[in-house]
């Protein structure tokens, strides 16, 4: 069993899973923090951006460069489209995948790079929710490119990254950083995807059963379970043990793997989220009584739904309920609408309120009674209208690179009054308005991360008591910001750890020693069991053995005449064996009465050499080798010597053990 890991992100995974002669693709995230590399894509012209000096090398003067690099505040960025790194292309072929396993939705972004023009034939499974919900991901971030096109392409500057200051010279790898698919690549990797509910068990060409079960962390999210007749494979991701809208997280099913892939832990292990959350709900409110507006970018779907249900709540007892709230997206319609649909998959709490009835989340009531309104776009029909401050307005993307965010943080990042909360951790917020400085709004960082933390990640992993771990390698060191906190790792001791990184592959330590094989009942019936020990029965059987779609199974031969090739004739004493006559050799051969047995035979010239593997018999007068190992013995002679052949391996036989 070999494991690859195609993905440098721990939160945005990619593995490849080699098991019983079928590739497994385990998620397909996709990076976006390259896109910091790049200035933003404004709604509107920005005369800002627009102006900002061009940047080149010292020393260097290179047509080809020109444009392509600008410089804000000592930071320089590439003024092109951005580009995203997808998963490593040269590890596997992607046409070789037969199975693709998603999670949930936030680890399903790269999946038309994996689909689409590489050949790719197998079958992607995920549940209802991240099949919908990582649609609309998708169908937003196609739509905040598209909407604002660059006419250039930047790549000359990738060639000189020795010459270019940090964090650009850091990149890793840029040439392989990809432009964003097209929606027509959305679609059709989308219809490859097959629903699957949990607990419920799939078959993977007869070789292996997969199950998706609930990991607690978003609506669908999903941990698998791996299996064969005798081995067990726990890819867990993305998992939560907080209580929050989703359906509690299942561990049951994950108990006593043979190996247990963890990774998709929190991005904050400093940061609580129920303290976040507090945060945020103060500083906005702070900044509505002082008149001023509140920018959260966000995601189409996650976080935000709590966002909506505390802040709506600390609003109303903070006096401040008339204060409107905008969720712009160009998904953000069929986002509020499938939450509330979407029972089965949510909390018990959530689930009995959709059969009172009442709808499982609050924004259903906001929307209803106008303090949340919803758009498409900031120039949607009715925005202008609505739009009143001061306000909440929560739209995308996070990074700050495309997106209505843009648009609002151009508008607003002059006034103090004004703040922008960060809540996804997906991005470093100062790398994200690094190319709006100066910037007098102010800036709060309230990072929520429902993950697991280390804390309850060792304490899960010493309950799920898996043979082997598998983590990243990120996670056996702590974190850069925190040198010192030894407590915020894996727990490496009383249990073998293997961790992975970007461009490596491992081996797991799960060897097959056996295999399912189910009985012909012509030839179960006929059985005939003799007890060679108490409690221990033994029986012998003639049969054949037949394997296909990795199924085995003992059945009748179809003529009881032994098979032997078409080459050449049966002798007598080849012929004259049968299924009834049958008989069956074991043990180790005795070399000693082997010898003797050949003396009598008129064979005395042999030589008896002994190596690592066994012994080497030279017969000098014949012309012949025999080499006996522990589990075979080989004989080598002249292939028209039928009867010396013959001879010596009767002769072997005899001194062998059988039944």
């Amino acid at each position: 069993m070999r494991l690859y890991c195609l993905s440098s992100h721990p939160n945005k995974p990619c593995y490849v899973l080699r098991f019983k002669e079928i590739v497994m693709m385990l998620d397909c995230g996709l990076s976006a923090q390259t896109a910091l590399n790049f200035l933003p894509l404004p709604l509107v012209p920005s005369s800002r951006l627009a102006n900002l000096p061009a940047w080149m090398p010292q020393d260097t003067v290179d047509i080809q460069l020109e444009g392509e690099l600008k410089e804000c505040m000592g930071r320089v960025f590439v003024d092109s489209a951005p580009e995203f790194c997808p998963p490593l292309t040269n590890m596997i072929d992607f046409s070789e995948i037969d199975v693709i396993l998603i999670s949930n939705y936030s680890s399903m972004l790269a999946l038309p790079f994996i689909t689409e023009n590489t050949g790719f034939r197998g079958v992607v499974y995920a549940t209802e929710p991240t099949l919908q919900i990582g649609r609309l991901f998708l169908e937003e971030l196609v739509e905040y490119i598209e909407q604002t096109p660059k006419r250039n392409q930047a790549k000359f500057w990738k060639d000189i990254l020795h010459l270019l200051p940090s964090p650009l010279c850091d990149s890793f790898k840029p040439k392989t950083w990809r432009l964003l698919y097209k929606l027509s690549e959305v679609q059709s990797s989308l219809s490859r995807i097959k629903v699957v509910g949990y607990d419920e068990k799939l078959d993977v060409y007869g070789a292996l059963k997969v199950t998706a079960v609930s990991s607690g962390y978003c609506l669908g999210s999903s941990n698998w379970v791996i299996s064969s007749d005798y081995e067990k494979v726990a890819y867990v991701s993305g998992s939560s043990t907080l209580t929050t809208h989703p359906r509690p997280m299942d561990q049951t099913v994950l108990r006593n793997s043979n190996v247990l892939i963890l990774t998709g832990l929190t991005q904050t292990p400093t940061a609580n989220p129920d303290t976040m959350l507090g945060e945020l709900c103060m500083a906005v409110a702070m900044t509505l009584r002082a008149n001023g507006n509140v920018l959260i970018p966000c995601y189409p779907s996650g976080v935000v739904y709590d966002l909506f249900e505390c802040l709506s709540s600390h609003l109303d007892n903070s006096s401040l309920s008339t204060i409107p709230m905008f969720f712009i997206s160009p998904v953000a319609d069929m986002s509020l609408g499938y939450s509330n649909i979407l029972a089965e998959w949510l909390s018990n709490t959530k689930q009995n309120k959709v059969y009172l009835p009442e709808e499982p989340f609050p924004h259903g009531y906001l929307v209803k009674t106008g303090r949340l309104k919803h758009y498409k776009r900031i120039y949607s029909d009715g925005f202008s209208t609505d739009f009143r401050q001061p306000c909440v307005v929560f739209c995308g993307h996070p990074s700050l690179r495309f997106g209505d965010a843009v648009h609002f943080i151009e508008q607003w990042g002059n006034n103090p009054l004004h703040t922008v909360i960060f809540t996804e951790p997906d991005f470093p917020y100062l790398e994200a308005l690094a190319p709006y400085q100066p910037l007098t709004m102010k800036s709060v960082h309230c990072p929520i991360d429902t993950s697991l933390n280390f804390t309850q990640a060792n304490k899960l992993i010493r309950e799920l008591k898996p043979s082997t771990l598998v983590v990243p390698q990120s996670y056996t060191i702590p974190p850069p910001n925190h040198a010192h906190r030894s407590e915020l790792v894996i727990d490496q001791e009383s249990r073998y750890v293997i961790s992975i990184q970007r461009g490596e592959v491992v081996s797991l330590a799960v060897k097959r020693q056996m295999a399912k094989v189910s009985l012909c009942p012509t030839l179960a019936d006929r059985i005939n069991c003799s007890e060679v020990r108490s409690g221990i029965c033994l029986a012998t059987i003639t049969a054949g053995l037949y394997v296909k779609d990795n199924q085995h199974k003992i059945l009748e031969l179809p003529d009881e005449t032994p098979v032997v090739p078409k080459k050449r004739r049966l002798s007598k004493s080849e012929g004259e064996s049968s299924s009834n006559s049958m008989r069956y050799e074991w043990g180790i051969l005795d070399m000693d009465l082997f010898i003797r047995k050949l003396k009598q035979e008129g064979i005395s010239d042999a030589k008896v050499e002994q190596n690592n593997s066994g012994y080497i018999i030279h017969l000098q007068e014949e012309d012949t080798l025999i080499q006996v190992e522990e589990k075979s013995t080989h004989i080598y002679c002249e292939a028209a010597d039928t009867q010396l052949r013959l001879k010596l391996r009767n002769i072997l036989m005899q001194c062998l053990s059988s039944f």
